[in-house]
C-alpha cells in the first residue's frame, strides 16, 4: 500500500509540476539562448568546506539559499537547453534528499528522465538514490537490507544489453569512491578557493558541495552493497556486443595508394619513435635535427616533425609531453591508468586489483598528488594514442606533431588577457605552420569553454565579484576564439577534425570551442561504443558524424598499447578515414571530404533521434569514383 501511495503522490506531483510549466508559457519568462545568460550567484561559507557535512544547521541554511536561487531561476528564465534544466532537477533532487523529501526528490528524477535522449542513461538514471527513497518510504529497522532489496530490483530488470556498459562503469566508480578521496577533493579543491575569497563560493561549487552529501551520507556506506548487486547482474547477464568496426575498417597496401599525404596530431604531443619505426613520420627536410638552429627560418627551432608550444604558449622543442621526474615511474602510472580503465569496464585485472588496494588505503593528504601523477601521465599518454588511431592502417599517412600542453593540477592556474592573446597567437602560428607543411586534414581532440575559464578565475579569486568574473571571462574567451574562428576559415584547404567532448552536454548552447563551430571545414566527431550505440559521455548539439569511442586500443609512449575511451578516440578515426581517400584520390579538395565522411556514413534510430555512424568502406569508396 505505502508503495502504490508513494507512486500515486509522484505521479501527482510530476502533472502538477506539469501544469504549472504550460501555465508559465503565458508568463513573461527571460528567454535564455546560451549558459552565459543564466545570472551569478554567490554564498558564504564561515567554516571549512569539509564541516559542512558535520554541521546540520549550517547545512541547513546553506541548502535553502541554493534551493531558493534554482526555483527563482526556473520561475524567472524560460530553459529549453535539456542538459542545464536536468542539473536543474538533478540539484533539486539532491535538495530533496538532504531535506528528507522522499516523494519530492521522485518528481525530479522523472523530470530528468523525460528529457533524457540516451536510452541507457535513461535506463540508468538515479538507480542508487531511487533505491534509497524507496526503502526510506518502506521503513523498517533493517534500512540496508531494504536498500538492496529495492537496488537488486532495479537494476536485475532492466535491458542488459543497452545498460551494461553503464552498469559496469557504476561498478568501477563504487569500487574507487571512498570518504577519503571525497574530503582530499574538497580539502584540495574547494577549501583554497574559499580562504582566497573569505568563505564566499559561486552556484556552481556551492551545487557540487551539496551533492557530495548524498555520496557521504548514502553512496558510500552502500557501497559494498552497490558492488555486489552490480556484480551479480554483470556475471549472470555476460553479454558480448557485436562488434560492428572491424567490418566497416579498411586497410591500405602500398598498391592501394597515389601519394603520402600530411596528417596533423594537434594533441599533448607524440613519441615520435614510434611512427619512425613504422615509416609514418613527417619529416621536414630543410632542418637539421638536433643542432639548435632554425635551419630553414621559419621560426621554429629544430621542428623536423612538428612544433611545441608550452602551458603558457611559449615555443619548445620536445614533442612528447613534459612527465618531468614521474618518467622514473612511468611503469607504475601506466598500471595504474590501465587500472583505472579497467575497473571502469569491470575488468578484474591485476592493475585493478592493485588500483583498488591503493585507493581503499589513500590517506586525504594523498589524494591530491595521486590525481595529479595520474593526469600528467593522462597528458603524456594521450596524443600517442590517438596518433595511433589516425596512422593505423595507412601507410601513406605522415604524422605531423604540434604539441599543446594541458594543465594536470587540481587547482588550475589564472587565466588572464595577457596569456589569452598569447595562447590566440601560438593557434594562429600552428595553423600557419600547418598550411605552410601542405597538412591536409587535423585532429583536434581537446577544447575549452566559457564557463571552464569562469570557474578557474573563481578557483583562484581572480576577477572581482561574480559579475566582473562573468566579464572578464567573455573578453578572455572571445579573444581565443575570434582568432581560433579566423585561423580556421582561413585555412579552407585544411579539414578540422574535432572531437564532440565528452561532458554529455550540447555544446553550442554552453559555447565549447571548437566542438561548436560550424564552418565548411570542420568536422565535429561524437561517440558510440562497438555497437553503434551512444555512449552515455558523448556530447552533442553539434555532432556531424559517430565513431567508435568505447575502449579503443592504440600505443602510448613506449610502445606499449592501452584501450581508451573517449570522443578523443572517435575522433582519430576520422582523420584516419579522410587521410585514407587523400592516399588513393589525392584530388578531392576539403568540401569534398568532409561530405564524403557524411555521405559514406550509416544512420541509425536510437529511439528519439538519428545519428550518423563513419563507415570507412562507404566513404572510400565513394571517393574513388571521383
Amino acid at each position: 500500500m505505502k508503495q502504490f501511495t508513494y507512486r500515486l503522490l509522484s505521479k501527482v506531483m510530476v502533472l502538477s509540476v506539469m501544469f504549472l510549466s504550460v501555465q508559465s508559457l503565458f508568463a513573461d519568462k527571460i528567454k535564455v539562448e546560451k549558459l552565459d545568460d543564466l545570472p551569478r550567484y554567490t554564498y558564504k561559507l564561515d567554516i571549512k568546506a569539509v564541516e559542512i557535512f558535520s554541521d546540520d544547521k549550517v547545512l541547513s541554511d546553506f541548502t535553502k539559499q541554493v534551493k531558493k536561487d534554482l526555483l527563482s531561476d526556473l520561475d524567472t528564465y524560460d530553459i529549453t537547453d535539456s542538459t542545464t534544466l536536468q542539473s536543474y532537477y538533478a540539484n533539486l533532487g539532491s535538495i530533496a534528499l538532504i531535506e528528507s523529501e522522499w516523494e519530492k526528490y521522485l518528481t525530479y528524477l522523472n523530470l530528468r528522465i523525460d528529457l533524457e535522449t540516451k536510452q541507457a542513461n535513461r535506463l540508468t538514471k538515479g538507480l542508487v538514490a531511487s533505491a534509497v527513497v524507496r526503502a526510506k518510504l518502506k521503513g523498517g529497522d533493517d534500512f540496508a537490507t531494504v536498500f538492496r532489496d529495492e537496488y537488486s530490483k532495479a537494476i536485475a530488470s532492466l535491458p542488459y544489453e543497452v545498460v551494461q556498459d553503464s552498469l559496469k562503469a557504476s561498478k568501477g566508480s563504487a569500487e574507487i569512491i571512498s570518504t577519503n578521496l571525497i574530503m582530499g577533493v574538497i580539502n584540495e579543491r574547494i577549501q583554497p578557493q574559499l580562504e582566497k575569497s573569505n568563505g564566499e563560493m559561486s552556484e556552481s561549487t556551492a551545487r557540487g558541495l551539496l551533492a557530495s552529501v548524498f555520496t557521504l551520507k548514502y553512496m558510500i556506506p552502500l557501497k559494498g552493497i552497490i558492488q555486489q548487486e552490480l556484480a551479480k547482474v554483470i556475471a549472470a547477464n555476460h553479454i558480448e556486443k557485436e562488434d560492428i568496426w572491424a567490418a566497416r575498417d579498411q586497410v591500405l597496401t602500398l598498391s592501394d595508394g597515389k601519394q603520402e599525404v600530411v596528417l596533423a596530431v594537434w594533441d599533448s604531443g607524440v613519441d615520435t619513435k614510434i611512427f619512425n619505426k613504422t615509416k609514418q613520420l613527417w619529416i621536414n627536410t630543410s632542418e637539421k635535427p638536433n643542432n639548435g638552429i632554425d635551419d630553414d627560418n621559419n621560426g621554429f627551432i629544430d621542428d623536423v616533425h612538428g612544433i611545441a608550444f608550452t602551458l603558457h604558449s611559449d615555443k619548445d622543442i620536445s614533442l612528447l609531453y613534459p612527465i618531468g621526474e614521474l618518467i622514473n615511474n612511468e611503469d607504475e602510472l601506466r598500471n595504474q591508468n590501465k587500472g583505472l580503465i579497467d575497473l571502469q569496464a569491470s575488468i578484474d585485472s591485476e592493475e585493478a586489483k592493485a588500483l583498488r588496494e591503493k585507493l581503499s588505503n589513500l590517506k586525504q593528504d594523498q589524494v591530491k598528488p595521486f590525481i595529479e601523477d595520474l593526469s600528467i601521465y593522462g597528458n603524456y599518454a594521450h596524443g600517442t594514442h590517438v596518433a595511433g588511431i589516425a596512422a593505423a592502417g595507412n601507410p601513406f599517412a605522415r604524422i605531423l606533431v604540434a604539441r599543446i600542453t594541458f594543465g594536470h593540477t587540481m587547482l588550475p592556474e589564472t587565466p588572464t588577457v595577457e596569456q589569452a592573446k598569447k595562447d590566440a597567437l601560438a593557434i594562429v602560428a600552428t595553423i600557419e605552420y600547418f598550411k605552410a607543411n601542405g597538412v591536409r586534414a587535423v585532429n583536434m581532440s581537446w577544447g575549452g569553454s566559457l564557463a571552464g575559464i569562469e570557474s578557474a578565475l573563481e578557483a583562484n579569486n581572480a576577477g572581482g565579484s561574480a559579475e566582473q568574473r562573468k566579464k572578464l571571462s567573455r573578453e578572455i574567451y572571445n579573444i581565443g576564439d575570434k582568432a581560433f574562428r579566423e585561423a580556421i576559415q582561413n585555412a579552407p584547404e585544411i579539414l578540422f577534425i574535432t572531437s564532440a567532448g565528452n561532458s554529455d552536454n550540447n555544446v553550442t548552447f554552453e559555447e565549447f570551442y571548437p566542438s561548436s563551430y560550424d564552418y565548411s571545414n570542420i568536422i565535429s566527431i561524437g561517440a558510440v561504443d562497438q555497437a553503434g550505440d551512444e555512449t552515455s559521455f558523448t556530447s552533442f548539439g553539434k555532432v556531424d558524424v559517430y565513431g567508435n569511442g568505447f575502449e579503443v586500443e592504440s600505443y602510448v609512449p613506449g610502445g606499449h598499447k592501452m584501450k581508451y575511451s573517449g570522443t578523443s578516440m572517435s575522433s582519430p578515426q576520422v582523420l584516419n578515414l579522410v587521410g585514407k581517400m587523400l592516399a588513393i584520390n589525392p584530388k578531392l579538395t576539403t568540401i569534398q571530404l568532409r561530405q564524403l565522411v557524411i555521405d559514406g556514413a550509416d544512420r541509425k534510430d536510437t529511439g528519439d533521434h538519428i545519428i550518423a555512424l563513419i563507415n570507412p568502406k562507404k566513404s572510400i569508396a565513394l571517393a574513388k569514383k571521383l
